[in-house]
């Protein structure tokens, strides 16, 4: 099995559909099939079930997908090591980074990369932190930049820390919290399915304030999916909402005010720099990782 039989499998995984993958990798469907039952015989397995039309991955070929991903990634790892044992940045780096950091911080910062190291190839995903340390943990990138705590058990860094605000469109008294209308930001439902959630969720951080301040429920009045459409609703005078600092503009003025608990703890979220100690020798990887520390360093500098 070589490497094109390990991209095909992937792909088939991802897309269980003959068609499209002899499209994807300029074959005829026959030869793709021929390809197949040669590594069907190779491994003395059946790769796919088929019913009708319908296919599907036996648990066999779900191993070697895995076994192939494998090869893959030992291929690319070797492949960069040698391109980088010199002292030129250049080969592919992947890095997954949380959406709100892909929207304000990442373009300026792969702006500066780009023009420095014209030989540096990068491919980035964005989405929600969970998504992303699960590519990190499956090996599909090389760095990520997430929010929130997680069981990663290799490198991380401190990038920044926030604080959780209050905000609303003018001051509350606040003990009158659980008598006014709340606009929730709710964790999409999507993410229940990921296995790397954070270890204490930002929502159960903040029902924790909540309960140590006060015996009664807040009152929800709506449960939007973004901080964002969150402000809007507040700057409307419709209620009021939690929501981290970052998301807030000078020009929002809008009544802000930190969650502290009793203990004078301010409650906060914060964003890591996720990565493999081993990743360090390929010069892509480094280079990255060490213009984001010094990044956060100048900032933490001018912050003290």
């Amino acid at each position: 099995m070589d490497e094109k039989d390990c991209l095909i499998l992937q792909y088939l995984y991802e897309n269980a559909n003959l068609t499209k993958a002899a499209e994807r990798f300029y074959m005829t469907q026959p030869a793709l099939t021929y390809r197949l039952r040669q590594i069907e015989k190779e491994f003395q397995i059946v790769i796919f079930s088929k019913n009708g039309k319908n296919m599907k991955m036996t648990p066999a070929g779900e191993y070697l997908v895995g076994y192939a991903k494998r090869i893959l990634m030992d291929l690319r790892s070797t492949r960069e090591y040698l391109l980088n044992m010199g002292n030129e940045v250049q080969g592919s780096l992947k890095i997954g980074v949380s959406s709100n950091f892909g929207l304000y911080n990442l373009p300026s910062i792969l702006e500066y990369l780009v023009n420095q190291y014209p030989n540096l190839h990068v491919n980035v995903d964005t989405g929600f932190s969970t998504e992303i340390v699960d590519l990190l943990m499956e090996g599909e990138i090389d760095v990520s930049i997430v929010k929130g705590e997680y069981n990663w058990p290799d490198q991380k860094y401190l990038l920044s820390e926030e604080n959780i605000c209050l905000i609303s469109k003018n001051k509350l008294d606040l003990h009158k919290l659980p008598q006014l209308p709340l606009i929730n930001r709710k964790e999409p439902t999507v993410l229940m399915k990921y296995k790397n959630l954070p270890i204490r969720p930002l929502d159960q951080s903040i029902q924790c304030w909540w309960n140590e301040q006060f015996d009664e429920p807040p009152l929800i009045t709506m449960q939007l999916d973004s901080y964002e459409t969150s402000k809007e609703m507040v700057k409307k005078g419709l209620g009021y909402a939690i929501i981290p600092k970052v998301f807030l503009k000078d020009s929002d003025d809008l009544y802000c005010h930190p969650l502290i608990f009793k203990d004078g703890q301010e409650l906060t979220r914060r964003t890591w720099m996720l990565y493999r100690q081993s990743s360090m020798q390929l010069a892509a990887i480094s280079t990255f990782v060490n213009y984001i520390k010094e990044i956060y360093k100048l900032e933490h500098a001018r912050s003290t």
